[in-house]
């Protein structure tokens, strides 16, 4: 009970960092939703393309991540990137809604998008943590309630801007992202000085404005370089494939040049990332082929209501909404009792149920009606094992990734596991791309059903092939974490 109560008594400035992030993911979440959905339908573009676009897209957003971590810690400071990062994105989505059919004016919302992004998505959890003095308990509590925020804007986007942009059309819902853009500021100078104490060295001295200009000058610069990148993707994947091999050969130069736990450690941070990228890839199947699954061969009647398909995508994190505190507490109980599963396993038990969601697709398909359609508690029930196997992979990657590597390399760190999630994103753009049927738009969805099947039921064995290898390797890594204890260990493992 004391815990829980410590988890939920944090200092005011948490409470303001709370709500920018829920409102700023409210934002980017309710893009997201849409944004296939809207370049097939009123661009005319064609699914395939359309998916790789957005994974494209994705990939800028996550690859700018840490020129925005290193302009808030070293040059304008953490909460005036914030803010520039905030009307970066408030800028992008009003871009967005006044695109209409302009297909270069969509990638130019969509650079500025991902500049936005970049600028401001390090920044709010690096704010965070400097409110906390070292050692202090609370942290742990802070950041499981910032990671709920998150869950909490993305579901009331995905569940409400696909209603909002269908029944008051595309601009009014891209507005509606610029709107959660705009309450995340005001909420932010109403409150700001709750977290006047607090920030980077750069907060604290008086803004250079030269150095302010050249940052402005550059973000705008990229939002168009970020636009001619869309519009010419092969330049985007081979800059993608030039800065991943650049971080493959740091990161095994560094394993090299360390000895002993330090460099077992390494190595299964190299390992686990890579086996990220595989998790994303399935991961960035969610917002592509399988919320076309739901469009086409899903029914949207639930219960006598009519259900925009579009808003199935809130259920991811609804789910984890739901799941979150029943893993901490298995994960609390657990470590009590000395049975806690080993990172490695916990990373291939993630794997293995994002082998079933898919799986269930398939099955699905055993029993939809003589229409083609399925009925919605399959993918109810495909979101749920889903994200079970999000917080498996993703909600601990991050942290357990920082936690293998010294101190030195966390920065990096960082940056690579975005880096993962970049390429994953591309790839994912690619492998969606294979549900595309030839027939268009006058597919019928008994045309579409065998195709996903087919597909999901593909993308399920491969999971489950990768998540084997895990599950019989994570023992042997699990020994390169824990040399000294390996054989315990591994037993308890087993």
């Amino acid at each position: 009970m004391s815990q829980s109560l410590n988890v939920l008594k944090q200092p005011r400035p948490f409470y303001l960092i709370f709500f920018l992030e829920l409102w700023e993911r409210f934002g980017y979440y309710g893009l997201q939703a849409i944004l296939a959905v809207y370049l097939v339908r009123e661009l005319g573009v064609s699914e395939s393309e359309s998916f790789i676009i957005f994974g494209s897209f994705n990939a800028l957003v996550y690859g700018l991540v840490a020129v925005g971590g290193f302009l808030g810690d070293k040059v304008l400071g953490t909460k005036r990137t914030i803010v520039f990062g905030a009307l970066m994105l408030m800028a992008g989505y009003a871009i967005m809604a006044t695109a209409g059919e302009d297909i270069q004016m969509v990638y130019l919302a969509l650079g500025t998008v991902a500049v936005g992004n970049g600028l401001f998505k390090a920044n709010p959890s690096s704010l965070l943590a400097k409110c906390y003095k070292e050692g202090d308990s609370r942290l742990s509590g802070a950041f499981t309630m910032y990671y709920m925020a998150i869950n909490i804007g993305s579901f009331i986007s995905l569940l409400s801007v696909p209603y909002v942009a269908d029944h008051f059309g595309w601009s009014v819902g891209f507005m509606v992202s610029a709107l959660g853009l705009f309450v995340a500021l005001a909420n932010y100078f109403i409150i700001r000085h709750w977290v006047a104490d607090y920030g980077s060295e750069p907060d604290f001295k008086p803004l250079d404005y030269r150095k302010f200009g050249l940052v402005f000058v550059s973000a705008i610069a990229a939002c168009f370089a970020c636009a001619f990148i869309l519009n010419h993707l092969v330049i985007a994947n081979i800059l993608l494939a030039i800065v991943g091999s650049g971080v493959v050969l740091i990161f095994l130069r560094e394993i090299l040049a360390s000895t002993g736990v330090e460099r077992g450690k390494m190595i299964v941070a190299l390992v686990l990332m890579l086996e990220a990228i595989v998790f994303w890839v399935m991961y960035y199947q969610m917002p592509t082929s399988l919320n076309f699954f739901t469009i086409h061969n899903v029914e949207h009647t639930v219960f006598g209501f009519d259900i925009n398909p579009i808003s199935f995508q809130s259920l991811n994190p609804f789910w984890i909404m739901v799941a979150s505190p029943i893993l901490a507490y298995l994960y609390n109980r657990s470590g009590v009792t000395g049975k806690a599963m080993s990172m490695p396993a916990k990373f291939a038990l993630g794997m293995a149920l994002t082998s079933a969601s898919f799986l269930l697709i398939p099955l699905a398909a055993k029993f939809a009606s003589a229409e083609g359609l399925v009925a919605p508690g399959w993918i109810v029930g495909s979101y749920l094992v889903q994200a079970l196997g999000e917080l498996l992979i993703s909600g601990l990657g991050l942290a357990m990734v920082a936690m293998l590597v010294p101190s030195r390399m966390h920065g990096f760190i960082m940056g690579a596991w975005f880096l993962t999630t970049s390429a994953a994103s591309v790839l994912a753009g690619y492998v969606a791309g294979l549900t595309a049927v030839d027939s268009g738009q006058s597919a019928t969805a008994l045309d579409t059903l065998p195709v996903y099947s087919h597909f999901f039921e593909t993308m399920g064995l491969i999971s489950a092939v990768v998540a084997l290898l895990m599950f019989v390797t994570a023992p042997k890594l699990n020994r390169l974490m824990h040399p000294v204890e390996g054989n315990q260990a591994e037993t308890a493992t087993a």
